[in-house]
């Protein structure tokens, strides 16, 4: 398993302990470029072809730890990226 976990560079990236375990408590809020940093640190252990690719799986493990990206719940900020609208940030 590669090491170090996408969650544990999360955690890092946040600056906090832990996250949350309930949808009530969730406080935690990645800015886009910080899951992008995320993506590129990871980016030999990720399978997508493209950074934009490799981020939504960053996104996608956030989906499980409760974290907000933008202010959005992570499946709000993947329906985002879907439609282009965040398309100039990943370059």
């Amino acid at each position: 398993m590669p090491r170090p976990w996408t969650s544990k560079l999360l955690i890092k990236s946040l600056g906090v302990a832990k996250c949350n375990g309930s949808m009530e408590a969730a406080t935690e809020n990645l800015s886009l470029e910080q899951a992008i940093e995320v993506a590129k640190e990871k980016s030999n252990d990720l399978t997508g072809n493209t950074l934009k690719a490799k981020t939504r799986e960053v996104i996608g493990t956030c989906v499980s730890m409760r974290v907000k990206i933008e202010g959005h719940w992570p499946k709000e900020a993947l329906e985002i990226i879907a439609k282009g609208e965040w398309d100039e940030r990943f370059k």
